[in-house]
């Protein structure tokens, strides 16, 4: 089950999400679901189409499957989702 706590160490394809904070200003507030994600980059597919975030210098709000919504920093994300799901819990993600 995905909680807030481990929620770095799993996929995030398939999640709703929010952008709350980014250094382009015009990203931020886009919502929608991730279909994608590469190392630095985040594929979101909103009303308005497909739209790739940089994870660097962003801010997401996700919404888990109890419907609880969690704030992570895009700065600990980047790194390739396959090595970031593999990470211990001890290293870099808090």
């Amino acid at each position: 089950m995905i909680t807030p706590q481990n929620v770095l160490r799993h996929e995030l394809i398939g999640m709703d999400i929010l952008v709350s904070g980014a250094a382009n200003p015009d990203q931020r507030g886009l919502s929608g679901r991730v279909i994608d994600e590469t190392k630095n980059l985040l594929v979101i597919e909103t009303q308005k189409g497909v739209r790739r975030i940089q994870k660097m210098h962003s801010i997401f709000r996700v919404r888990l499957q109890g419907g609880e919504i969690v704030e992570i920093d895009g700065s600990v994300m980047v790194l390739a989702p396959e090595k970031r799901i593999n990470l211990h819990e001890k290293k870099r993600i808090p």
